[in-house]
Order: structure tokens, then sequence, then C-alpha cells
């Protein structure tokens, strides 16, 4: 019997900035239900990794495919960029996006921003979408802040209400590049429950993540990346319980609690 194909997987993906290599030829497969955990320090190609995964930013070379259908590309000189709109728009709606920052919109209610994509993106019928916000905001522990704006919510609420967003598109795949980074402690650890729940529930999806803890507790399968390439992958008790690089030892030994 044939397996699926991976949701995403990449292969050989280099990303430059001008002269700046950011990328340097990296491998990542997450296939259904897998969690895959991107850790490394700033400027190690985490985000901008997530960003060509979900077509926010053009790569130089390598391929990305999505569910076995390889991203089509046009190239000018050494630049490349994706030839199919339409296969862009499908991708991107398949792998929704959770950032650092909300991006919520201050104007709309929390049940606004969570159906505004669905309804005016995919077309979606807006009774039923709005019956499935409310069932993704009850499922985040926000469930009672559907009038509340985004102003007068706390930063975790509003991660929550983000994640509630990116549930609402019924994705293939979640996204998250760093989404605990700019809450205090205590506020993450509200965000850190929803993204374990999701996990056990058998969700896809890629995490680029400071915090080593909820990597170690979520993952099916840890990337270390060191100066846009791999340093070291596996398992997460075997990432952080005997890493064999030295650079991922010293890594962890700065990040991970005495």
């Amino acid at each position: 019997m044939n397996q699926p194909a991976p949701v995403i997987e990449i292969r050989d993906l280099h990303k430059s900035y001008g002269s700046l290599e950011v990328l340097k030829g990296v491998d990542i497969t997450a296939k259904r239900g897998d969690v895959v955990s991107l850790i490394g320090s700033s400027g190690s190609g985490k985000s901008t990794l997530l960003r060509c995964c979900n077509l926010l930013e053009d790569s130089q070379k390598g391929d990305i495919l999505f569910k076995g259908e390889p991203v089509r590309w046009k190239t000018h000189g050494s630049d490349r960029h994706p030839a199919d709109t339409k296969q862009v728009m499908r991708i991107r709606t398949n792998l929704s996006m959770v950032f650092q920052q909300f991006n919520l919109w201050a104007h709309m209610t929390i049940l606004e921003n969570v159906m505004e994509a669905p309804v005016t993106v995919l077309g979606r019928d807006k009774k039923e979408v709005e019956e499935k916000a409310r069932g993704y905001l009850h499922k985040v522990g926000i469930g009672d802040k559907t009038e509340a704006y985004p102003a007068e919510l706390s930063g975790g609420q509003q991660q929550r209400a983000a994640i509630a967003r990116a549930l609402c598109m019924e994705p293939e795949a979640l996204l998250f590049d760093e989404p605990t980074s700019a809450l205090d402690p205590e506020l993450e650890q509200e965000v850190v429950k929803v993204i374990k729940d999701l996990a056990s529930e058998g969700r896809t999806m890629l995490i680029v993540t400071h915090d080593m803890k909820m990597a170690a507790d979520v993952s099916d399968h840890v990337v270390f990346l060191h100066q846009g390439l791999i340093e070291e992958e596996g398992a997460p008790e075997r990432l952080f319980g005997s890493p064999s690089s030295e650079r991922l030892r010293g890594f962890l030994s700065s990040t991970m609690p005495a």
C-alpha cells in the first residue's frame, strides 16, 4: 500500500538576501500528524525557512512540495518566483501561519477576526463559518471573548485568538513562528497549553520556537539550525538528552533552565 505524500517537503532549499546567504541547502519533511520544531540561535534561518515554506518569501534554489505537489517556479536571472498564483493561494490557505505578533484587525471583534479569511478568501457561508469560529474560540479557551476587541485582551488571549483564526481556515498544517516569544512567562503558558492540545490531536505542525521545554514536550522531530544549515536533527529525547553536536550542546546549555 502506497504511503501518502508528506504534507510538507522541502528539499535543498537556498535563500539569500543579496550577498547574505540565510539558508544554504535545507531539507525538512512533515508527514501528516507530525510536529516538527525548528530551534537555533537568532539568525540561524528558522523564521526564513517557515516563510519560504508558506511562499511568503521567494527562495533561489530547491524544491517545496505540498502533499506531493511541487511549487512551480519561473526564473529571472538568479531570482525566481512562483509561476502559478492559484497554486500559491491554495497552498497558503492550507498552511495557516501564526505569527509572533498577533496581527489581529484592531477595528474588528475577536469573532469577526476569526471569521474574516474563511468568508472573504475562501467564500464560505457566513453562518457556517460563525458556528465554526465560535467552536474554535471555545477550543482555545476564549469562547467568552467573541464580542471583545483585540485591545481589550491580554497578549496571551490575543495569541490564542490568532490560533483560532488559523484553525478556522481548516488547514492541512499549522505553521507557528515564535508564537510565545512576545509574551510574559505567565501568558506564554496559556499559549503553550493550546499548542500541546493541538499536538495531542495529531495536527501537522511546523513550529519555530525558543521554548526548548515546549519543543521537547510536543515534537515528534526536532531540527537544530546553525548558520543556515541543519547541524543536527532527530527525536526530541535524543537531541535534548544526548546531543552529538558540540554546537547543539552549547546552544542547549545557554537556553535550557538549569
